[in-house]
């Protein structure tokens, strides 16, 4: 498990982990995203190989890859929003349209409501508790 790397748009008792695995409560599934908000005591009190809960997820981010990106979509989409994590960002370079950065939120069941897509170039803003505009100019395309 990687250490969390604080950015100031995160709250204090939130940490910024890359690729830590977060158990789904009900699928008895383990999901390791590219990156995971979630509060530092979640993780604190892991031993070992145990994975973080979930549900306890503030924002999820998964980047996709060729082999990855329908699961990326639909699948891990649709486990996020059972598990009410609130937002779930998703860097798409293969999506239909073109490369393009989606922040879904609002999650109902297991499924989200897109609350913004932009192409890679343009800004995109995640709200509160971040207020963070992520910038994708420097974002490969292809």
């Amino acid at each position: 498990m990687s250490q969390p790397q604080k950015e100031t748009a995160v709250p204090d008792d939130l940490g910024v982990y890359q690729t830590l695995g977060v158990a789904h409560p009900s699928r008895g599934r383990l999901f390791v995203p590219d990156l995971v908000v979630i509060p530092e005591s979640a993780v604190v009190e892991l031993e070992g190989s145990e994975a973080a809960p979930l549900t306890a997820a503030e924002l999820v981010v998964d980047i996709t890859s060729r082999s990855n990106a329908s699961h990326d979509r639909l699948n891990k989409a649709a486990a996020y929003a059972e598990a009410k994590v609130p937002f779930y960002l998703l860097i798409d370079r293969f999506a239909p349209t073109g490369p393009a950065v989606t922040l879904y939120g609002e999650p109902e069941g297991d499924v989200y409501r897109v609350l913004v897509t932009v192409k890679f170039g343009e800004d995109i803003r995640l709200p509160a508790p971040f207020g963070l505009t992520v910038e994708t100019s420097a974002f490969p395309f292809g």
